[in-house]
């Protein structure tokens, strides 16, 4: 048998790299090649994705991303920005070399941490790759086959406010054009003490993945109401950017969003419906768990560096509570030049 081999990977690996992740059982839409190009343009990472290989043929993954900034210091992280990216092998044998590649390339580059957002096999993980702090929850369910009865399965309450929506004939359009969706996306985490990410992030997640990426977005009367930027995946569709002003809140433009958009997804024949991450004790994680969804915790690794602590990027951590009051108090304008240039670290 020959040797099984870990390199970097190079940009002529992507479409082998893209087969292999859509074959993967646990293949995600995070694990494709295109992030890599999307994490260098938005935010000036360096990709350090890892191959290992036996006779040319990949037998696994890591999309392994350096993220070195100012404020929130040096990591490696797979994948910032996105719910998973740990590694994806075929076999132990595979997954500890992408493990021990990435240790090397921890210690080569000094960075403090290596992130792996996924699951490490347990006879791999040792005392190394510890348990990162529970802080979120995934919410993945399977879609009823019909419109009905997908409607139906909508918890009473919030099939009301849906109704709502449904009766006010909200419009619904599918787009490629970052405005209005960005404008309502900033001024809504502007709103929750967040810093938004540029607006060319948005455009080179459309330009990364044509086919995979879409805005939806409702209007009342003409009037944006709320968007969503919504990626899909082998079967499932994934809502994972939304904003919305003031009025969509008033009129139920979310729910209405959300509905839609799972009507679009099983119109398409898509079936399972991934509500993304949210931490806990937070009025995302509370909206999500009103629509029916379970929440299921994400197992995280890290490695750390001789000396290191666990990284803190939590803003629900009390020493940024201070700055999330001023920040939601921040002019639209301030804020939307000043978020960029902070939310690089934040991935």
């Amino acid at each position: 048998m020959s040797a099984l081999v870990c390199r970097m990977f190079e940009n002529v690996d992507a479409p082998a790299w893209d087969a292999f992740v859509h074959a993967h059982p646990h293949g995600t839409f995070f694990h494709r090649a295109g992030w890599a190009g999307v994490l260098t343009t938005a935010f000036r990472h360096q990709p350090l994705y890892l191959l290992a290989e036996r006779s040319r043929e990949i037998r696994g993954v890591l999309p392994l991303v350096e993220v070195r900034t100012r404020l929130f210091g040096h990591a490696l992280i797979s994948t910032p920005f996105c719910v998973q990216g740990g590694p994806l092998a075929l076999d132990e044998a595979a997954e500890a070399a992408l493990l021990g590649a990435a240790a090397t390339l921890m210690d080569e580059t000094g960075a403090r941490s290596c992130e792996l957002r996924g699951a490490v096999s347990p006879g791999l993980a040792g005392d190394v790759w510890q348990s990162a702090p529970a802080l979120y929850d995934t919410f993945r369910k399977r879609m009823p086959a019909d419109e009905e009865a997908a409607l139906k399965a909508i918890p009473r309450k919030q099939r009301a406010v849906v109704r709502k929506g449904i009766s006010a004939a909200f419009e619904v359009r599918a787009q490629r054009s970052i405005e209005p969706f960005y404008s309502l996306y900033a001024e809504s985490v502007r709103n929750l003490g967040t810093p938004v990410f540029p607006r060319s992030y948005v455009g080179a997640l459309l330009a990364a993945f044509p086919k995979s990426a879409e805005i939806f977005m409702v209007y009342d009367d003409g009037v944006p109401l709320c968007g969503v930027l919504a990626f899909s995946f082998r079967d499932e569709i994934l809502p994972y950017y939304a904003g919305g002003g003031r009025l969509s809140r008033e009129r139920g433009g979310h729910d209405f969003m959300y509905w839609a958009l799972m009507r679009s997804a099983i119109a398409r024949g898509l079936t399972l419906f991934d509500f993304g991450r949210s931490k806990a004790n937070t009025g995302a994680h509370k909206f999500k768990c009103n629509w029916g969804f379970t929440p299921m915790p994400l197992d995280y690794r890290v490695r750390l560096a001789a000396g290191a602590e666990m990284p803190e990027r939590n803003p629900l951590n009390p020493k940024y509570q201070r700055l999330i009051t001023v920040w939601k108090h921040l002019p639209l304008p301030v804020a939307n030049a000043l978020g960029p240039h902070i939310v690089r670290g934040l991935g």
